[in-house]
């Protein structure tokens, strides 16, 4: 493993001789734009493990993404071979079903320290939900990026994550009321703790979440990749191209379904993912917005 091939497959090009918060938005940035978020490995018969060289040469050097376990472990490697204080913490995601946080911490995401203030980076939630860059870790302030305005709130024992977006205009009138659509403009996203985390804390939530019948990511493919005008994401047979505008206060959602034989096509060109198993995509019932 080794950080030229990293910044290879994520396309920067630049200096990090100054560990700055300049140079982390910009990695982050191109990480979020190059390495997509998925669970294919499940539906391709394939196993997820947290061995970081594992994950590594998945998604490095075989053109592959990787869900938060993994895309975010390869992000807190990178980050600390550069030189950068990091360190790894667990959250909560918010089940919009039930309305409160898992009990499990299923999400992991670092927390950097630049010239003595703290920021959250997190480089694979995905769709809507997906930071572009980094949040500093500041109490109910305003962070408006790209898909909407974020906030960190401090709630004494938890911090929490929450956005506010736009609503979504669908052109395709067959998916106007589509269940990947998520038409509540504010969401909470989920909630963490400062307690710093070893790797091996995720063991068990890492093969849950690939074992367990009522898991989503059992239960759906998906595959979410930003883009300079918003993200792209293929859901079971699903496929979506989403641009935010936020000058019209709206986002865009071209959405169409796709048959099995497109699958293997529109995951090389529009996400740049190369399987080497069959996929079998699948979206069985379970909460899951874009």
């Amino acid at each position: 493993m080794n950080l030229e091939e990293y910044f290879k497959r994520i396309g920067f090009h630049g200096s990090y001789d100054k560990l700055d918060l300049a140079t982390l938005k910009l990695i982050h940035r191109q990480h979020i734009m190059s390495i997509p978020f998925e669970n294919l490995s499940i539906h391709c018969g394939e196993k997820i493990t947290m061995d970081l060289e594992v994950i590594f040469n998945k998604m490095v050097r075989s053109s592959r993404g990787g869900w938060c376990l993994e895309n975010n472990s390869l992000f807190g490697w990178v980050l600390r071979q550069m030189g950068y204080d990091t360190t790894t913490l667990g959250s909560r995601v918010f089940d919009t079903t039930g309305g409160e946080h898992h009990s499990e911490e299923t999400h992991l995401i670092n927390k950097v320290i630049i010239d003595g203030k703290a920021y959250i980076a997190d480089v694979s939630f995905g769709v809507s939900l997906q930071l572009w860059e980094p949040l500093e870790l500041i109490s109910g302030k305003e962070q408006s990026q790209a898909a909407g305005v974020f906030r960190l709130i401090d709630k004494g024992d938890v911090w929490m994550l929450e956005k506010t977006g736009r609503k979504p205009e669908v052109p395709n009138p067959e998916f106007a009321k589509s269940s990947l659509l998520d038409k509540k403009q504010k969401k909470v996203i989920y909630s963490f703790t400062l307690e710093p985390r070893e790797p091996y804390h995720f063991s068990q939530v890492n093969h849950d979440l690939q074992t367990d019948p009522t898991s989503l990511f059992i239960n759906k493919s998906i595959c979410s990749l930003q883009t300079p005008t918003g993200f792209r994401a293929l859901v079971g047979w699903t496929y979506s191209e989403v641009t935010f505008k936020p000058e019209e206060g709206v986002d865009v959602y071209d959405m169409r379904n796709v048959t099995d034989d497109e699958l293997e096509e529109i995951l090389r060109e529009k996400f740049n993912v190369k399987l080497q198993n069959k996929l079998q995509a699948v979206n069985k019932k379970a909460c899951y917005t874009l």
